[in-house]
């Protein structure tokens, strides 16, 4: 496959992974790039610069393919701000491609370029894409309202702002938010998009170091059965409906305030469940795409299956135009 991500970052299929703080380790993501992709490791797995750049030097043994680092620069109450450590790590241990998200990467983006660091950066607004290009950056994906975790507070979907965004954008521009397979990355490629990121899906993979309840979990998930919380705080959060996304709600109904609310929102809470396997105990982010996710494959079964069923539908397609 040839789109100007592929030819951006030096990789195979324009498929990315998401960012998927605790779950996206070294392991994970050389899986991810090995199969073709980008592979992404988590920063905030981190409280230091040393912790995450000997992640980078484990990626590099893993494999030789390019691969992300994700710097996330939403506020965390119950984390201090490590972004001036992380991108430093970034620089020193030497990563092709850094991603951000958050606010604006403004401050970081001449000195990405100067280490040779291409940069891209998350957004769930077309406005905010526009802004990010402004300020130099390499390639932006845009998030719509099906997408796990942080769709933003406008509630448009994909289908809305891929177009959109190709339209008023020169940067390649990567969909996200509904796609789990073939269908969705050629719907994503038809709407102008350059490439794909996928998070939901690859939850559902062996690889995934994320306990084996919540793959069950995410499989017998409908369309319907996930929720947005936290709009409250202004940061909506798209997670699947539990015990704990229930009761976050009903928090929020009666007007609980951020220290209430990280009683039973912080990640710390989150990265336990994810290893002990209590999946009614935090809160979960999936996406709506789970609803056609029904099984565990390997992250190379899930990249063959969308190279595959690629040609599938093309050829489908160009029965139909004839």
């Amino acid at each position: 496959m040839n789109t100007r991500i592929t030819e951006l970052f030096g990789i195979q299929y324009p498929i990315i992974q998401g960012g998927m703080q605790w779950l996206a380790t070294a392991e994970f993501a050389a899986a991810v790039s090995n199969a073709g992709g980008l592979g992404i490791i988590n920063a905030t797995r981190f409280q230091d610069k040393e912790g995450l750049a000997e992640e980078i030097r484990k990626t590099k043994t893993l494999t030789d393919k390019p691969f992300a680092v994700n710097i996330s620069m939403l506020p965390h109450k119950d984390y201090k701000d490590n972004t001036d450590n992380y991108f430093a790590a970034a620089f020193e241990a030497g990563v092709p491609i850094i991603e951000t998200s958050g606010r604006n990467p403004a401050e970081y983006v001449q000195a990405c370029h100067d280490h040779g660091i291409k940069i891209m950066h998350k957004v769930p607004a077309v406005r905010y894409a526009k802004t990010v290009e402004r300020a130099g950056v390499d390639a932006v994906t845009i998030v719509g309202f099906e997408c796990a975790g942080h769709p933003g507070m406008d509630d448009v979907s994909t289908m809305a702002l891929i177009p959109k965004a190709v339209e008023e954008l020169k940067l390649p521009v990567i969909s996200g938010g509904g796609i789990a397979d073939s269908r969705g990355f050629m719907a994503a490629l038809a709407l102008g998009a350059e490439g794909v990121v996928m998070g939901t899906r690859f939850v559902a993979t062996k690889e995934c170091p994320i306990h084996e309840n919540f793959k069950q979990r995410l499989i017998e998930t409908e369309e319907n059965g996930t929720m947005l919380v936290q709009k409250s705080l202004r940061n909506a959060n798209r997670v699947s409906k539990n015990e704990t996304s229930a009761r976050t709600l009903e928090m929020e109904n009666r007007g609980a305030g951020i220290d209430e609310l990280l009683t039973v929102i912080s990640g710390k809470i989150q990265r336990a469940c994810y290893e002990d396997g209590n999946v009614e105990g935090c809160l979960f982010p999936i996406g709506e795409c789970s609803g056609i996710i029904h099984d565990v494959k390997t992250v190379q079964e899930v990249f063959d299956e969308i190279v595959n069923g690629s040609e599938k539908i093309l050829s489908r397609m160009q029965s139909i135009l004839k």
